[in-house]
């Protein structure tokens, strides 16, 4: 049997129109810091919050924007979950930030304990990348990315996607009710999520979310889109980075070989995965 790659989740890049000034909403309204970029990339900006590290990049030629009515369940739909101790100010920061525009409806919404009883607020950026930002009761609520919610068809077909990837199944939880709808901002939202863990580190991490029912899921996006959001994973060599390349679970969107070689995945479901050697 094949041994299972080592992956650590090290960091998540979205596409922008413009990063400086999307970095400048990150820093006022969830509290990131600008950080000198480990590899210097024309207009890239890097931020960090806590252990966790967010890139900013100029949107491709020819990129689309992100669709300001994606529903959840769209193949294009992913999100970051930024971890708050104080919901209220929190909120509070976010308000006096121009730009974004909310998705939950009613304010940050209490789930029920069988949904994980965390506090939640579902909005989207100036570039229209959704967001959450979560705390959890009585559990850790240091700043930080704790998860990048993506949108999936079947969970088993995912599931054994990720498990190739050395990613372990955590806590799963059927989720519906009227809390879940006003924080989708949808109706009658019932859905399987499900977190992946990668080998070794519990946060970040990886939550699948399948909506149940027969919904139009529409196209993915291309590399250049805004919606093109990218987890960022890493192994520990170019020997394991090829082994991975040679036994791929997906089909590769690209493989390059600067800044760092990164080999580029998607998912079943067309989610972007980057895999890069650490140097």
């Amino acid at each position: 049997m094949a041994l299972k790659p080592r992956l650590r989740l090290a960091r998540f890049v979205l596409n922008c129109f413009a990063p400086e000034r999307s970095a400048d909403f990150f820093v006022e309204a969830l509290g990131f810091s600008k950080a000198p970029p480990p590899v210097a990339e024309p207009g890239a900006v890097t931020l960090n919050l806590g252990p966790s590290r967010l890139d900013l990049k100029p949107a491709g030629p020819g990129a689309r924007s992100y669709p300001r009515a994606l529903p959840p369940w769209s193949a294009r739909f992913q999100h970051l979950a930024v971890v708050t101790a104080d919901m209220g100010a929190a909120m509070d920061r976010l308000r006096r930030a121009p730009g974004w525009t909310a998705i939950s409806r009613q304010g940050p919404q209490t789930l029920p304990p069988s949904s994980g009883g965390v506090i939640a607020f579902k909005f989207r950026d100036p570039d229209g990348h959704p967001l959450e930002l979560i705390s959890f009761p009585g559990g850790d609520n240091a700043p930080r990315i704790d998860h990048s919610a993506i949108s999936i068809a079947d969970t088993a077909r995912s599931l054994a996607f990720y498990a190739a990837l050395g990613f372990e199944v955590g806590a799963r939880s059927i989720n519906r009710g009227p809390e879940q709808d006003s924080l989708d901002g949808v109706r009658d939202a019932e859905l399987e999520v499900t977190a992946l863990i990668p080998p070794g580190s519990p946060s970040p991490h990886i939550e699948l979310l399948r909506y149940r029912g027969d919904y139009r899921r529409g196209p993915t996006a291309s590399l250049a889109d805004v919606a093109a959001t990218r987890l960022m994973l890493t192994t520990s060599n170019a020997q394991e980075l090829e082994r991975i390349r040679a036994n791929s679970p997906g089909p590769l969107a690209e493989l390059r070989s600067w800044p760092l070689q990164t080999l580029m995945l998607r998912d079943p479901d067309g989610h972007l995965l980057g895999i890069e050697a650490e140097p």
